[in-house]
Formats: structure tokens, sequence, C-alpha cells
């Protein structure tokens, strides 16, 4: 168990060389980081500047999955244990995990992501974060195809794995590419 932040992050293969050529995925990190941040700006444009207030029951739909979200990442977080790294390229001792949220899909945590984004849409009504969750479905399915190769090439049992789980959200194009 690391230590230390700069243990952990040794061990997750993050080094200053890597943030200047990507060379473990680095930059779909950084794209996801800047986008989840993103989620904390005010509602563009705000609701009641259309002229009508924003209907509650979206509100609270919208807060509802924001708080489904956040407990599957958990349980996705939990699940992975030491085999959890923020890069698209596996650590070279990691488990290929396949049960709990894994047997569900290949990237829950990806999944709950997106599932959060869409709840802070929903919550305020805004375009801004509308887009927001469009941009995090474009980065967020890159970076698990990129994750894919790498773990296929870890894990020869991956491809048999691909082929009958769903990527992130079952038959949704850019989110599911399995061979059906």
């Amino acid at each position: 168990m690391p230590r230390s932040l700069l243990e952990l992050a040794r061990r997750w293969g993050l080094s200053w060389g890597g943030w200047l050529d990507n060379r473990r995925g680095e930059w779909w990190l950084l794209a996801q980081l800047l986008l989840i941040t993103a989620h904390l700006l005010p509602a563009w444009p705000a609701p009641g500047s259309w002229g009508y207030a924003w209907p509650l029951p979206l509100a609270l739909s919208g807060a509802v999955l924001l708080l489904l979200g956040v407990l599957l990442a958990l349980r996705a977080f939990v699940r992975l244990g030491s085999n959890l790294t923020p890069l698209p390229e596996p650590m070279a001792d990691a488990a290929l995990v396949t049960s709990g949220a894994y047997a569900r899909c290949r990237h829950p945590l990806y999944q709950a992501v997106l599932l959060c984004s869409l709840g802070m849409a929903l919550a305020l009504g805004s375009l801004l974060h509308l887009a927001l969750l469009l941009a995090l479905v474009a980065v967020l399915g890159g970076k698990a195809r990129r994750e894919e190769r790498a773990l296929e090439r870890l894990h020869p049992e991956y491809a048999t794995y691909r082929s009958s789980t769903p990527a992130i959200i079952p038959r949704c194009p850019w989110l599911d590419w399995r061979v059906l």
C-alpha cells in the first residue's frame, strides 16, 4: 500500500515526461479532469433567463442521478482495489476484474462519471453542462478504447470479456463497441 501521494503517482506510472508526451495516456486523464472540474461552473444560460423556472421534478431527478452516479463510482473504486489507476494504461501487475460492477459493464467508473454529468445537466437545466456531458462522452469513449488496447496486450482473456460485456452504455454508439 503506497504511503504517500508521490508513491501512489509512481505506482500509477505518472511522470513529468508522460505529461509532456502522453506516453501512458496522461492527456486523456487531463481532459477528463478538466471536464469534470468544469461541472462546478454555474448553469449557463441560467434557466430563469429563458423566462420560466426550471421544473422541480427535473432538478430533483438530476440530483438523484448525481447521487446514484457517486454511489456507483464508489462501488467500482472499491471493486478495483489496488488495480485502480487514473490512466488508460493499466499497471503491469494489474489483475483483470470482471465481477461485480465489471460484470455489468467494462468501464463502470466511466459510466458513473457520465451519470453524474447527466445529473448535473438535469439538476441545473444548463446547456453548458449538457455540452460538458457530450464532451465527456467523447473523451471517456476515446480513453476507454486506448485502455482496452492495453488490456488486451496484458490479458489475453480480455477479448472474450469484451465481446460479452458492454463497454460503458449498452447498445449506445460510441459507448459500446462490442461485436454484436
